[in-house]
């Protein structure tokens, strides 16, 4: 069932798995014995077919036929313990039981079992972003198909895992479609965009329920043709959706994303690789933490894309109590700080950059949680003076971002950004802006745009925040090699 090496000791759930049907097995052929199960019987039994469908795959109908018969809990057992499987073992897997796993989850779903929706985010999550290997495209390939061919079942049963799917695809077609040369990408990639659209055009009053995080994605598709006329419903006819309550794409800006979105792109593997140095290692100790990682979960160049998504998930998902974010232990800014200093490619800084920063645009104290603004301000500040560049791009970008992002709706991100200033001081996640304004190492320009963005707040900012001086109006700042700026048909954020 899975590959071990010869000193690795045996996973749980499989040791469980494989007793159960060593003691069952010979009642896992007919004829089955008709007896009243006990709740440990009905368990043991339950995990035994379980493991004679992944090892087993001649017997896989036969063993499917025994559990539609013996089941009492509506498959809730059975299920929750497939997605132990698939976030514990999946990777270590032997292929035959990796068809398998994908063969009886669409068994699962054609009987509306309990607990299929957290089945199918489990697999989703093992699908990994800029990881082009056969088994990794095989995955993304089986669980789009899946998707598209029991659609209506879904969409009756359980309609938000819909939800997950399109972020997910949304967000995996970006890498997938730099691919070419290869009949099997195309039709992966045709899959993921019909399913894509078929949600954004079909399904928009679910997918408006993403927020802000479904422009931030759908916007790196924008090159991509079949998107192009959905942007421009997005953006100049709304109506098109036919959503009753949607009616302007400003909506979505100020629609918070769950964090279990955020979720998604991060196998299980690496969240408690990240959740692990962001709640035990000490600062000043992380660096063999961090060449582990990297060399793990970011090895390939193509694997870079990962940056974004991990990003996301520690502004956005990982939340330290008090006690972690008053100790010596690592904070969020410093391994958000060490991961931008790893990118490599200018396109995916800038990716890298906005997802630190999204939520700052459309900042909303009674909607937005100041933890998902937290590291830019702390990376900002604690980067001067030993790392002052940081600082200086940071600050530069951010600029841009309120200068370009969507013009059309200048006035709403000016004012989420000087929101999250207003509420970090105001919140006392710094004492006070000096130490950017008074900085001498920083450009004079950044310097003055920051004293002229914070002026523009007035009596509503408190007056740790009001600027000591006056300055002039000042002209648009000339952007670096990372200019972050509309696309000529008007699509925010496009690079």
């Amino acid at each position: 069932m899975i590959e071990a090496t010869r000193y690795e000791a045996g996973s749980p759930i499989e040791v469980s798995l494989r007793e159960a049907f060593n003691l069952l097995e010979p009642q896992l052929r007919p004829p089955f014995p008709l007896k009243i199960l006990t709740q440990s019987e009905y368990l043991n039994l339950n995990k035994a077919i379980l493991y004679g469908i992944l090892c087993e795959p001649h017997m896989a109908n036969v063993h499917i036929k025994h559990l539609h018969g013996k089941v009492i809990d509506g498959y809730s057992f059975f299920t929750n313990t497939l997605t132990e499987v698939v976030n514990d073992l999946y990777k270590k897997l032997i292929d035959s039981a990796k068809h398998q796993l994908i063969w009886v989850t669409t068994e699962m779903v054609c009987v509306s079992a309990m607990g299929i929706d957290g089945l199918l985010v489990a697999l989703l999550r093992q699908i990994v972003a800029g990881d082009f290997s056969e088994g990794n495209l095989w995955l993304c390939s089986k669980l789009v198909s899946l998707f598209l061919a029991k659609w209506d079942s879904l969409l009756e049963e359980e309609p938000l895992v819909l939800t997950s799917a399109l972020y997910t695809f949304l967000r995996l077609l970006n890498d997938h479609y730099r691919l070419s040369g290869n009949s099997r990408f195309e039709v992966l990639k045709q899959m993921e965009i019909d399913f894509c659209v078929r949600m954004l055009r079909e399904q928009f009053h679910l997918s408006f329920k993403i927020g802000r995080d479904l422009i931030r994605i759908l916007q790196d598709l924008v090159y991509v043709p079949e998107f192009q006329p959905v942007w421009k419903d997005l953006l100049f006819n709304p109506g098109e959706f036919k959503t009753n309550e949607f009616h302007d794409i400003s909506q979505l800006y100020l629609s918070r994303t769950s964090s279990r979105y955020f979720l998604l792109r991060i196998t299980p593997e690496m969240e408690t690789q990240l959740r692990f140095m962001l709640t035990h290692v000490k600062l000043g100790s992380q660096k063999r933490y961090q060449a582990w990682f990297a060399k793990k979960f970011l090895s390939t160049p193509e694997r870079e894309t990962l940056v974004i998504d991990i990003v996301r998930f520690i502004c956005c998902s990982h939340h330290p109590p008090n006690e972690i974010i008053q100790s010596a232990v690592i904070p969020r800014w410093a391994i958000i700080g060490w991961l931008l200093k790893s990118c490599r490619k200018n396109h995916v800084e800038a990716r890298v950059k906005l997802a630190l920063f999204y939520d700052w645009l459309f900042y909303d104290e009674k909607v937005d949680n100041i933890m998902n603004i937290e590291p830019a301000i702390l990376l900002m500040v604690n980067s001067i003076p030993k790392y002052v560049d940081m600082t200086q791009t940071l600050l530069e970008f951010l600029y841009i971002l309120m200068d370009n992002y969507d013009v059309g709706r200048s006035n709403l991100i000016n004012h989420g950004v000087l929101s999250a200033f207003c509420v970090l001081v105001g919140k006392g996640v710094v004492h006070s802006l000096d130490v950017l304004t008074n900085c001498d190492a920083l450009s004079p320009f950044l310097k003055q745009r920051l004293v002229v963005l914070l002026s523009g707040l007035n009596a509503n900012v408190p007056k740790v925040l009001q600027p000591a001086h006056t300055v002039q109006s000042l002209n648009s700042p000339e952007p670096s090699s990372l200019q972050y700026q509309l696309s000529s048909n008007g699509v925010p954020g496009t690079m």
